[in-house]
């Protein structure tokens, strides 16, 4: 196989349908995000606490995020 062909499929594994549906999904979420931007209170456990919405979505994404990659992970093993 001539180096041209191999990185060719190298740029084409990048590319793939499910990674650029994630990719831009993830846009999506940043924009929502970044639109919401007024405050808000949040109880969790205890004392409210009053910040900025984007603040909470964000954190909110981010702790499924991280859930749902420790889960594949697991499922991986």
């Amino acid at each position: 196989m001539s180096r041209k062909t191999k990185e060719s499929e190298g740029r084409s594994e990048l590319t793939t349908p499910a990674r650029m549906t994630v990719l831009a999904l993830a846009v999506l979420a940043l924009v929502f995000v970044f639109e919401n931007t007024g405050t808000t209170r949040i109880r969790l456990f205890g004392p409210e606490v009053t910040l900025p919405l984007w603040t909470a979505l964000l954190a909110t994404g981010l702790i499924g995020g991280l859930c749902g990659a420790y889960l594949m992970r697991r499922r991986g093993q």
